[in-house]
């Protein structure tokens, strides 16, 4: 596994310690740093770290972060015991959403809460005339690219998570970026 280095970003190790996440059973070798909030500063940056201590998660003791760079397989009983996902992958570069939230809810535990982003569409952008051409062009990139971020909206992606069995509790934006919590609303032994 890949270690990430803080050493020129001191701020970055003084949110973490602030977080009130220092000196647990996950800390490496670096008395007072935790190795999952420092994942998530470095890949999901400041502004989703931010809006993680705000509700309230970056103090979640039961945390899995499923990184953007890095893919690991994990099955079933990886999730059984975990409080709250953490996906630093946008939304918009996921293949297929659809699938990956259905699996989310099929194999995390019921009430466990997820969090996730995406960059949303610019705001005149659905209300234009020319929606219609936008969704077009944004599928033709799309087709044409697979590598390429989607196209989404607030709508768009809360319609995903709720087809999908969450219940969004927040969606906020930040710096152009939506950042979502939301929660399994599975019901335990379905």
């Amino acid at each position: 596994m890949q270690r990430i280095s803080f050493s020129q970003r001191p701020d970055a190790l003084d949110k973490i310690r602030t977080a009130g996440l220092t000196g647990d059973a996950r800390s490496d070798e670096r008395p007072g740093t935790n190795p999952l909030l420092e994942n998530i500063l470095s890949e999901g940056g400041e502004d989703f770290f931010q809006y993680l201590t705000w509700i309230g998660l970056a103090k979640e003791q039961d945390l899995m972060v499923l990184s953007s760079v890095q893919h690991y397989h994990y099955d079933h009983n990886d999730l059984l015991g975990i409080k709250a996902l953490v996906n630093l992958k946008k939304l918009n570069q996921i293949r297929h959403p659809d699938s990956f939230l259905h699996t989310l809810f099929r194999i995390m535990p019921s009430n466990a809460y997820f969090a996730g982003y995406f960059k949303s569409n610019p705001k005149g952008a659905r209300r234009s005339k020319f929606s219609r051409a936008l969704r077009f062009l944004c599928g033709l990139v799309k087709h044409l690219n697979p590598g390429h971020e989607t196209c989404i909206s607030r709508k768009i992606a809360k319609g995903l998570l709720e087809g999908n069995g969450f219940k969004v509790l927040d969606m906020t934006e930040i710096n152009g970026i939506t950042y979502f919590w939301a929660q399994n609303c599975r019901v335990p032994g379905e």
